[in-house]
């Protein structure tokens, strides 16, 4: 059973406190094998790669067939159904859409010393995405990441995606394609972390990797991270519904289940104003359990981190909310944009009774990757940003150095930092001749 809390019950600040501790990240202690994954790769490069790929995921490679052939993609992608195909494409115009608008633009201005300030916007040279094999095996994922960095202008985009006993997801071949990324590895794990990182012989390091993984590809991101850019160490998926009893039920439940079908340490939780309008979701999440195909893994999520929280007022539910800080909020109430304005923190917000999270996982726009564990307080999700780097520019003119050249003169000094002073002070002197 989920947990049940009251706000207006004694004890329930404490019991919130709980819920919010409560550790659903995998507690497998897998960083000394990581390291030693990383060492070995970055030690002997392909052959590292290939026996690791062999241990792990029973598919025995060579250097010549680390990557898929272009070959190899077009038949995959040829196996498609028209309705998939359809449905996928649709979901990378809107994707492509939306992240077109996040595009930053250069700035340039004079201000009143006279300096030239500014800025210019442009990507990394390359990028690195990872997408998971096996049953976590999504190509909206591949859509989501890859479209970022076309749109920000990455030169190369290399994919690895492990094919666990030669399994192959034609989708996600196809999808790659869609996001104009033409080199896929059938590699996973943190061996492919360190490969794209530190290179091998047959593959070339990027600058930075995104996408998401087990908690082996999670503790081999944070640990190749400084020798390049990482998106984020994401954790277990969740949500939180915001709902008043004006909602049917049933719908609630479904997108409740929408995320605890992810992963047995995925969280869904329920705030709602009406107690009984929140006994009746959980009955409905109860029944569609009987017959969900992922039932075993949403039951168990339900059942272990699951909540249902009754509140006084929305006023208090945004408050919590923020306490939350969820990775995807849906604000199911009759003025979702009067509560919105009242919540700071979330990763994604669903706004309305017509907008299940699992639309922004697919086909709605926005990026479906996003900050979870409580990090949305200070992270925001993927975007076409997390692939571009901003470089500063500045012109003195002589008016301007004789300006502002004697304050930075004086800070040199007041640090301690003779040599940064006296750069100054020399163009400084050859303006008074």
């Amino acid at each position: 059973m989920p947990v049940f809390l009251d706000s207006t019950a004694p004890g329930f600040e404490a019991q919130f406190k709980a819920l919010l501790s409560a550790k659903r990240e995998e507690s497998v202690d897998v960083d000394d094998t990581v390291a030693a994954i990383i060492a070995d790769v970055r030690a002997r490069g392909d052959a590292a790669v290939i026996e690791l790929t062999a241990r792990f995921d029973r598919l025995d490679l060579t250097p010549d067939t680390l990557a898929f052939t272009q070959d190899e993609i077009d038949a995959q992608c040829a196996t498609v159904p028209a309705a998939e195909r359809a449905a996928l494409e649709l979901a990378a115009a809107r994707i492509r859409a939306y992240h077109d608008r996040q595009r930053p633009e250069d700035a340039r201005w004079t201000d009143d010393s006279g300096a030239e300030l500014g800025w210019r916007w442009g990507p990394v040279a390359s990028a690195g995405l990872y997408v998971p094999g096996g049953l976590a095996s999504y190509p909206s994922s591949v859509l989501m990441n890859a479209i970022p960095a076309q749109v920000a202008g990455v030169a190369r985009l290399v994919i690895c995606a492990p094919t666990p006993g030669g399994a192959v997801n034609p989708l996600v071949l196809l999808a790659a394609r869609l996001s104009g990324v033409e080199t896929v590895y059938r590699i996973g794990g943190a061996q492919a972390v360190a490969a794209m990182a530190y290179g091998t012989q047959t593959i070339a390091p990027v600058d930075k990797i995104t996408g998401p993984g087990n908690a082996f590809v999670a503790a081999a991101k944070r640990r190749v991270f400084g020798k390049v850019g990482i998106d984020m160490i994401a954790g277990p998926s969740e949500i939180l519904v915001i709902a008043d009893a004006d909602n049917d039920p049933d719908w609630i439940a479904l997108d409740l289940l929408s995320q605890a079908e992810h992963d047995e340490s995925a969280q869904s939780v329920l705030i709602t104003t009406d107690a009984g309008f929140g006994q009746a979701v959980a009955s409905a999440v109860d029944t569609r359990l009987q017959t969900l195909e992922r039932r075993a893994i949403a039951g168990a999520s339900w059942r272990d981190y699951g909540a249902v929280i009754v509140v006084r007022d929305l006023g208090e539910a945004a408050a919590l909310s923020d306490r939350i800080a969820p990775e995807h909020l849906q604000l199911c109430v009759a003025d979702p944009d009067a509560l919105l304005a009242q919540i700071n923190h979330a990763g994604a917000v669903f706004l309305g009774h017509w907008t299940p999270e699992a639309i922004g996982d697919y086909v709605g726009g926005p990026n479906h990757v996003l900050p979870t564990a409580r990090s949305a307080r200070f992270s925001s999700g993927l975007s076409v940003l997390d692939f571009m780097k901003r470089t500063t520019l500045a012109r003195m003119t002589p008016e301007a150095l004789a300006s502002i050249g004697p304050a930075a003169e004086q800070l040199a000094t007041s640090e301690g930092l003779e040599a940064h002073g006296l750069s100054v002070r020399a163009r400084l002197e050859r303006l008074n001749r």
